[in-house]
């Protein structure tokens, strides 16, 4: 089957299953009373992550499908991060212990778009709450166009071992229409003060599928992002959904490749990347160097799937901070008030900020597992309650390997991985939640 054929058929909106149940199942019903009580009942040795989300940046990039906005000022990022603080406490009051803390992670958003005093007084009030294991990963994601000399030094002074710089695409015509403006000379300028500073570990993103962009264009970034020197890159495809996020209708949707254009300029990038840069793949949509501690983890089988994307995180608990923030719980997931003001008004009256989540069932942490170790290696042994003759016309297509008790995804197959894994999502069909997923391809 060609490529059109296959996009034809399987070029649904499917999760990008980052959790599962996937986000637009949680419930009002888990609010900040059952957060309270899970956080209470963590096991003395369970390791923990934590998330710190930060909602603003310095200017609204059109593409972007995160929860942001732009914010101008001090006043309102020096209150929203008193806000984090005040969380942090309530969090650590729950837990009623110094929990061990083997992974942090700061995203927005733009987290340095806090003042380098506010990013300094946050790290140093998360270790004073919690044990931070030796050798624990910090990681920050960065706009490489906002990042003053004095947030450099805040972020060597909170420790930061890993950033992640957002490129998206070099060329001026495709950054005109995502409202991004970004030089490659101040990115490789931003990537060589990071490195100055010690943070020896950088990750990139690109995306394709954005207006103007062609083979050839999204080929010559991805020669540029080898030039940085990265890592880890990861390459995402655009997610045009203007129904959530109005801001993208101000992209002209006349100038976004189709699926098949789509599909080539992923194949493009990825034989840069593979062929010309010795990168590994991993998963659905990351690269790796050989010997990152990434590529390891997805040789060994060991590697996760969490709502930051891939990670080499083994922890079962990951606290979310910040408005927004979801949380992973031995008993479910938990989210936060994804407006500031309700988040503000929750932390302020000495509560959490829990609005919704859900318990997950002995069934959901079954299919979970298999949904993520298909993510993850593109193959899994499918208990006997689960096996399906849904896997039949994947295998026809030479997309994977099912012998009836194991699913192998094959290298055809990898740019169709959620849809295998769709499979096995017992929610994807409840409601109206499907179209308000990403396209598959």
């Amino acid at each position: 089957m060609n490529d059109a054929d296959l996009i034809a058929r399987y070029d649904g909106r499917v999760p990008r299953y980052t959790s599962y149940p996937t986000a637009p199942h949680f419930k009002p019903d888990v609010g900040s009373a059952a957060y309270g009580d899970w956080l209470a009942a963590l096991p003395e040795d369970v390791a923990v992550s934590l998330y710190v989300h930060v909602p603003f940046c310095d200017r609204l990039c059109l593409y972007c499908g995160c929860n942001t906005a732009v914010v101008r000022g001090d006043a309102p990022r020096r209150a929203y991060a008193g806000l984090l603080e005040q969380e942090l406490r309530l969090v650590a009051t729950r837990i009623g212990r110094r929990a061990r803390l083997t992974h942090i992670h700061w995203g927005g958003g733009t987290p340095t778009s806090l003042p380098a005093d506010c990013l300094v007084r946050i790290g140093a009030t998360i270790r004073s709450l919690f044990d931070v294991a030796p050798g624990a990963e910090i990681a920050i994601e960065i706009d490489p166009t906002e990042l003053p000399i004095d947030r450099v030094t805040a972020l060597a002074q909170m420790g930061v071992t890993r950033a992640s710089l957002g490129v998206q695409d070099f060329a001026p015509a495709v950054q005109r229409a995502i409202g991004r403006m970004q030089s490659y000379d101040e990115t490789a300028q931003c990537a060589q003060s990071l490195r100055d500073i010690g943070i020896g570990s950088l990750n990139l993103d690109l995306i394709y599928g954005l207006p103007h962009q062609t083979e050839a264009s999204v080929c010559g970034t991805a020669r540029q992002a080898l030039a940085l020197g990265a890592d880890r890159i990861a390459v995402f495809g655009y997610a045009h959904v203007p129904w959530m996020k109005r801001h993208q209708s101000l992209i002209p949707e006349s100038a976004l490749p189709g699926p098949l254009a789509r599909f080539a300029q992923r194949r493009a990038i990825s034989e840069v990347l593979e062929r010309e840069g010795g990168f590994m793949v991993v998963g659905l949509d990351h690269y790796a160097r050989p010997g990152d501690a990434m590529a390891l983890s997805a040789e060994a089988g060991t590697l996760q799937r969490s709502f930051q994307g891939y990670t080499t995180d083994a922890a079962p608990v990951l606290i979310g901070i910040g408005a927004s923030a979801i949380g992973t719980m031995p008993q479910g997931y938990v989210q936060n008030a994804p407006g500031v003001p309700a988040y503000a008004a929750a932390i302020k009256s000495g509560s959490l900020a829990t609005i919704r989540g859900i318990a997950t069932t002995e069934g959901d942490r079954l299919r979970r597992s298999v949904i993520e170790r298909i993510m993850c290696d593109l193959q899994a042994d499918i208990p006997a309650n689960l096996r399906t003759s849904a896997l039949e016309p994947f295998a026809a297509d030479g997309l994977i390997r099912w012998d009836g008790k194991r699913v192998v995804v094959t290298e055809a197959g990898r740019p169709f991985v959620r849809n295998v894994a769709a499979v096995f999502d017992a929610y994807l069909t409840q409601g109206n939640a499907t179209p308000r997923h990403a396209q598959a391809v």
